[in-house]
């Protein structure tokens, strides 16, 4: 399931652009395929036009976004995290950050890391003057705090969808129980009105018996046996009526309930 399909990406927006403000800390939200969901917060040109500009570095970051989970530190020296998006057990994303220092930059190390990817030392040491500073708790800390913040965030926008969906469907399931009930009701009155034609002729059988004496014995018995039959049956469809009286009544007390 793509996360977009039920998430307020806006608010996932605003809630990643406020942790970054916040802390100091860039952040950015990804699928599944390590494809970007939302835009970037607070990213550093140090990491984004630098490190990842260059051929070497590019790959060496890709190693980190697919090897390394948790809070950890990158091949270039700075701290980032990831944590996954899980609903119901399964993996719908990440949301992804860091790009600081948990301590001041040591300049001849990272003199030695621009040679290694092939920058411009002077340029690259500018850029990582500009990296915020962070303590390791903080950055830890702050990173679990937006992992947990981000999946109830989503867990509750998944919940909402999936309920919108069961209500939508109980509203249909509920109009074709309703309309089914509405012709289950149309045939009983038409058996009622068969039982009454029964009893009727019953009726008349036993007048017709009576006047042919000895001779319509048979026929009266027959006549009596299609009368209890006819008493009976418009019982039980009384009885249908009544049972599905008590079933359209529950449905659209069910239907009117509010959420």
């Amino acid at each position: 399931m793509d996360i977009k399909q039920f998430m307020d990406m806006e608010l996932l927006q605003q809630i990643q652009d406020l942790f970054s403000t916040s802390t100091g800390l860039a952040a950015i939200a990804v699928d599944t395929e390590g494809n970007y969901i939302t835009k970037p917060s607070n990213f550093t040109d140090f990491c984004m036009k630098y490190t990842r500009g260059s051929e070497e570095g590019n790959k060496r970051c890709i190693r980190c976004d697919n090897e390394c989970t948790g809070t950890y530190v990158c091949h270039a020296g700075l701290m980032d995290f990831s944590a996954d998006i899980m609903v119901n057990g399964e993996k719908m994303g990440a949301i992804i950050g860091g790009q600081v220092l948990p301590k001041e930059p040591d300049q001849e190390r990272f003199r030695a890391i621009a040679r290694e990817l092939g920058i411009q030392e002077d340029a690259y040491l500018e850029a990582v003057a500009k990296v915020p500073v962070r303590s390791e708790k903080m950055i830890r800390a702050a990173s679990e705090m937006l992992g947990i913040v981000v999946n109830h965030l989503v867990n509750l926008e998944y919940m909402k969808k999936m309920n919108q969906k069961k209500i939508q469907a109980f509203d249909e399931g509920s109009e074709r129980v309703l309309k089914s009930v509405e012709e289950v009701r149309g045939k009983a009155v038409e058996l009622q009105r068969v039982a009454s034609m029964e009893n009727i002729l019953s009726i008349n059988a036993s007048i017709e018996a009576a006047r042919a004496g000895q001779a319509g014995v048979g026929f009266a018995v027959v006549a009596r046996e299609i009368g209890d039959v006819s008493k009976n049956s418009a019982k039980v469809y009384g009885q249908i009526v009544e049972q599905i009286k008590t079933i359209e009544e529950s449905v659209r007390s069910m239907s009117q309930i509010e959420l």
